[in-house]
């Protein structure tokens, strides 16, 4: 229902879907769910994959258990695993001649605002290269202290960084019940969401999977980034062959509907800063092209007040320094001082390295 018009699509898959109970590959279960992507990318979406399994595949190949893991052997293991992960899927996509790339961060890529900005930029040019990332949280570096703990969370905060109009969560449940659906015959499958409550919250139960870290809490954990940042999250069962195609057809799950749209929610964020920590003063042709809809170029930068690093929000104001839009910098305060005033041409010859043209992307710009 909310597929058809999403055009960015993040799809997080759980360890228990890739692994039986057994600690056997699920192949068949990998090359049905290739398919849907493949169906998906024929109608031109962008689509990221958050997959959960390094661990679980590192203690498959070293005949470990997961449970007995402590933190630091935790990361020697996802290692080993995070090529077993990525061995695994290029096998599958290969097969559809899909072209895949591996993305890992930590809690700090994604919270902090310039690795959360260098993040999205490559996703961006991922899309534009016919690829799909699949993204994994660094399990071999990350401290208990910077861990999402499960895939759930941080497929939510990928959502976010790449814009997408839709998370869908592929779990080992059609969704979220009135009750637990293994404990009670009577339980019922809820198809909205619109707001989490306390019914909700109580709702969500721990998981029982050997493999998997997460639970229906995280989910809603989850769900709630996605109603306040304007997508909408699906909660669905992924132990059928062809997930995707199932939700397209029977929309057997659970969807949590937005409470904001995405520019509201983007607005709010940018607009919502207490103390933006610079400004830039543009002439007359700027600001008729911010006006159209166009990005900030360095040749229309007039001046440059306060000390300010690359990610950071900052004022634009026109001549009469009346504030016109705020933004997010892809530049620090000293590469636009001299880089102003001159084309985008000429940046690299200024600064003595390759850079972005758009001193502010109208992706991260808000008129004020």
């Amino acid at each position: 229902m909310y597929l058809k018009k999403a055009k960015t699509i993040v799809i997080k898959i759980g360890s228990s879907l890739l692994i039986n109970e057994q600690k056997k590959i699920r192949d068949k279960w990998l090359d049905g769910f290739v398919v849907d992507i493949e169906n998906l990318l024929k109608e031109k979406k962008n689509i990221v994959i958050v997959s959960s399994g390094a661990i679980a595949l590192g203690c498959k190949k070293l005949k470990l258990n997961k449970k007995n893991l402590k933190l630091d052997k935790s990361q020697a293991v996802a290692s080993i695993g995070q090529i077993e992960l990525m061995n695994l899927l290029k096998k599958s996509f290969n097969k559809r001649k899909i072209n895949i790339s591996q993305i890992l961060l930590t809690l700090e890529d994604t919270e902090k605002r310039r690795r959360a900005i260098n993040a999205k930029r490559t996703l961006s040019n991922l899309f534009s290269l016919g690829y799909v990332p699949i993204v994994n949280e660094n399990d071999s570096i990350a401290t208990s202290e910077i861990k999402y703990g499960d895939n759930d969370r941080l497929a939510s905060r990928v959502a976010q960084i790449s814009n997408a109009d839709c998370l869908i969560l592929l779990s080992d449940v059609d969704g979220l019940y009135t009750k637990n659906p293994k404990l009670f015959k009577n339980a019922k499958l809820i198809n909205k969401v619109s707001e989490i409550n306390e019914d909700i919250e109580k709702i969500a139960t721990k998981s029982v999977s050997e493999h998997g870290t997460g639970g229906m809490k995280t989910k809603i954990d989850a769900a709630r980034v996605a109603q306040l940042s304007g997508y909408y999250m699906a909660i669905a069962n992924g132990l059928v062959i062809n997930p995707i195609n199932e939700i397209k057809n029977k929309n057997n799950c659970t969807w949590f509907l937005p409470k904001v749209s995405k520019l509201d929610a983007r607005k709010k964020w940018i607009i919502s800063s207490i103390s933006p920590k610079g400004e830039l003063i543009i002439d007359d042709g700027a600001i008729s092209a911010l006006r159209n809809g166009k990005s900030l170029l360095a040749a229309g930068i007039k001046k440059v007040n306060g000390k300010f690093y690359k990610g950071d929000h900052i004022k634009i104001l026109n001549k009469s320094s009346k504030e016109y839009a705020r933004g997010l910098s892809s530049f620090n305060s000293d590469e636009i001082i001299k880089i102003k005033g001159h084309h985008s041409n000429k940046i690299k010859e200024i600064l003595g390295y390759v850079a972005k043209s758009e001193v502010v992307h109208k992706d991260d710009m808000v008129g004020i």
